[in-house]
């Protein structure tokens, strides 16, 4: 079929081009080109057809959706937002806030320990020591890419996950804070839970912490993720609880 101008395709064919173009692409320059292909671009069908293409969805998909082109976008820039989560990169992106005792250490999971973690591409924790260490980031949304219209109107979950776990010879007690920040750096929202104590010649199995912020108010821009702990008896050394495999993700997860 021979046409003339792009605009004469069916209406179909269009929709599959617009399927392999870039969604930043899309609402950014496609979309300002003519009604028609504006049209297009706010139709379900095409953000339904994107999410499908790039795996966010599976054919079954029966799971209700308020906003098609609003999953696209989140689903696109899910990850974690933490950088050097299971310290592959020793220290770097953490501030240490707090580095009491023999100071914040990198270990290696023993063999018996990769065994047991549930994921086993985590093969490194950061352990704290006998006075308390503290270690944090602060992640910057703009920059990872959740512009301000997108968590203030829509306001997605927000999950925060860390592993911890003591040593079965020595007591310790782990601690976790999170907060959502606003761009002046004011708490928008705070996850605190009480210090987890663990009594020496307990297990030294691993335990996950979870929280979602949802509902949360508008003009969140940052959020802090601080945690460490100590051993509770002053040990010296490397006693004190032991953490990695942390996270932040935003909106939903893969299917």
């Amino acid at each position: 079929m021979a046409v003339g101008n792009i605009n004469e395709l069916p209406e179909n064919i269009l929709l599959e081009l617009f399927t392999h173009v870039p969604a930043r692409h899309l609402l950014l320059h496609c979309r300002l080109v003519c009604s028609l292909w504006r049209d297009l671009i706010d139709l379900v069908t095409l953000w339904k057809r994107k999410c499908l293409r790039e795996g966010f969805i599976t054919e079954d998909w029966d799971q209700p959706v308020a906003d098609w082109k609003i999953f696209y976008f989140l689903r696109s820039l899910h990850r974690n937002l933490l950088h050097n989560p299971c310290a592959e990169e020793g220290f770097e992106f953490w501030s240490l806030d707090v580095n009491g005792g023999d100071e914040w250490k990198v270990e290696d999971l023993s063999r018996d320990q990769r065994k047991e973690f549930p994921n086993d591409q985590v093969k490194k924790y950061f352990v704290t020591s006998y006075y308390t260490c503290l270690k944090s980031q602060v992640v910057d949304l703009k920059a990872e890419g959740y512009w301000e219209e997108l968590m203030d109107t829509t306001r997605p979950d927000i999950k925060v996950k860390d592993w911890f776990a003591a040593r079965p010879d020595c007591g310790s007690k782990y601690q976790l804070c999170v907060q959502l920040l606003s761009s002046a750096h004011a708490p928008l929202g705070t996850f605190q839970p009480d210090p987890a104590t663990i009594q020496q010649k307990s297990d030294a199995k691993w335990r996950e912490v979870s929280h979602t912020f949802s509902n949360y108010p508008p003009g969140v821009r940052y959020i802090w993720f601080q945690h460490g702990g100590v051993d509770t008896h002053y040990w010296a050394g490397w006693y004190g609880p032991r953490v990695t495999n942390s996270s932040i993700t935003i909106g939903p997860s893969l299917p």
